[in-house]
């Protein structure tokens, strides 16, 4: 009802307005405007923020390097170790190793398989190869990526 009434109210005043012969002016009271209440929408993270967040809690400590390489790596080395890790394990093509270099020579490469899924998880072969003080480390293994966007390795080898 009172939808229309506020509805009623200016064409009511406008059709009186108009009736008026006397030539005077006459005063039109205005409806009041109701705005609609700010309904909250849920943040969606954009897939870049994802992106993001997952290649910040995607560690290579968690068994995506050989532990021995891990002991010899500066802080350097591993951010750009894991930075190559993600991305290889995110957009790489198969069989083009993504290439980093970490300080005082240490250098390293990571390779990726094809995309299978399993259990309803992207996984992908890996191989990370850590060269540092003039010895080579290999990693194998397989990772998926769980629902939350991180990379997790799900079986590896020596």
């Amino acid at each position: 009802m009172n939808r229309i009434a506020l509805l009623a109210t200016p064409l009511l005043a406008i059709t009186l307005a108009a009736c008026s012969s006397t030539g005077t002016t006459t005063q039109v009271a205005r409806a009041p405007v109701t705005v609609a209440p700010v309904i909250a929408q849920p943040l969606v993270p954009t897939p870049a923020q994802t992106t993001q967040q997952a290649l910040l809690t995607t560690s290579i400590s968690n068994g995506f390097v050989d532990p021995a390489a891990l002991a010899v790596m500066t802080a350097k080395d591993s951010a750009e170790a894991n930075s190559a890790q993600f991305y290889a394990l995110q957009f790489g093509r198969p069989g083009a190793p993504r290439q980093w270099a970490g300080d005082k020579g240490t250098t390293g490469t990571v390779a990726v398989g094809p995309y299978v899924r399993v259990n309803n998880l992207d996984c992908r072969d890996f191989t990370h190869t850590v060269k540092a003080n003039g010895q080579d480390y290999v990693k194998k293994g397989t990772a998926c990526r769980e629902q939350n966007g991180n990379w997790a390795v799900v079986q590896g080898a020596a």
